[in-house]
Formats: C-alpha cells, structure tokens, sequence
C-alpha cells in the first residue's frame, strides 16, 4: 500500500478550527457514529479535543519522511498521535517531536516546518486525487483500476476484489 497526501481542508487556517465548528457543520451524532465505528475495528477515537488542525505542515514532514525511506514510521506515528493520543499534528513543535521520535533529523524538520518544502508536491497530488474522484479521506485506488471511498467495511472490499478478480478473468471484447 502506498499512502499519498491529500489535503483535505486546505481552507483550514494555519492553527486549524475549533472543534465546535466542526460539530456545528456535522452534528454531534457525527463523532458518536465515527467513535462506533472505530471501535467495532478495535481503533481508538480520541482525536484533539479542542481543535481540527491544518493538516499542511504534516503532509509536508511526511513527504520529507519518503524520501528518507521512514514515510511508514512517521506516518504511523502522527496517525497514532492524532488519533489515539489526541495530539494536534498541526502545531509545529508537537510536529516536530513527533517527527524526530519516529526517526526523521530535526534540523531537517526544521527547514520543511519554516519554509514551503514539498507544498507543491502535495498540492500537485492532491489534485491527482481529485481529478480521479477521490472526495475525501480515506480514498483507496485498488490496482490502479476501482476506487473505493470512504472508510468502508472489510465486505466493501472484499466485494472490490472479488469484482477485479471477475474482470481479470472475463475474456477480451470480440
């Protein structure tokens, strides 16, 4: 699995939003629903309390993380922080702990933090996604073929390859 960035609210000013506003746009049925369904997986829900971050300064930290071959190690890490631990990914010096505790040099986290370093990148291929459907986080390309979207069950998928597997096998058009 290869996971690429998408920037999900780049309208989210530098600090991100207060959560309230959050609630507000979705209802608080919203969370109560997402808590659910992370527990039936056996995932914690326990994103920050008080703020929904801009998630840019971290898309980037991750993009220097690939081409430091610890892209899965700092991904997983803020993955674990936001959402288990409630940490504010957004916020540049719990970023940059983060970073540097799953491997990446501060000094260089640093650099990505103070200037627009791999921003382009991540808009670039956030417009990929979009241009082929992808609305929204999670957004899966499966064999570069079926995209599946949404945080779905392990039947949406199984369903997904199954249906590959049945084109794979169906012979060519006369």
């Amino acid at each position: 699995m290869t996971w690429l960035p998408f920037d999900l609210h780049p309208e989210y000013p530098p600090d991100g939003i207060p959560r309230e506003q959050l609630h507000a746009r979705y209802g608080s049925t919203f969370h109560d629903r997402l808590r659910e369904r992370f527990a039936e997986e056996g995932l914690a829900y326990n994103p920050p309390p008080e703020v929904v971050p801009n998630t840019m300064h971290a898309l980037r930290v991750t993009e220097l993380a690939r081409e430091r071959g610890l892209h899965g190690a700092v991904h997983d890490r803020l993955m674990d922080a936001y959402w288990a631990e409630g940490r504010n990914i957004g916020d540049p010096d719990e970023l940059r702990a983060l970073a540097v505790e799953a491997g990446l040099d501060g000094a260089e986290v640093d650099e990505v933090l103070a200037g627009d370093e791999y921003r382009d990148r991540v808009l670039g291929l956030t417009a990929q996604a979009v241009s082929i459907g992808i609305t929204g986080v999670p957004g899966f390309l499966l064999d570069q073929r079926l995209l599946v979207l949404g945080a779905q069950p392990r039947e949406v998928f199984e369903r997904a390859f199954e249906q590959l597997d049945a084109t794979d096998e169906a012979p060519p058009d006369p």
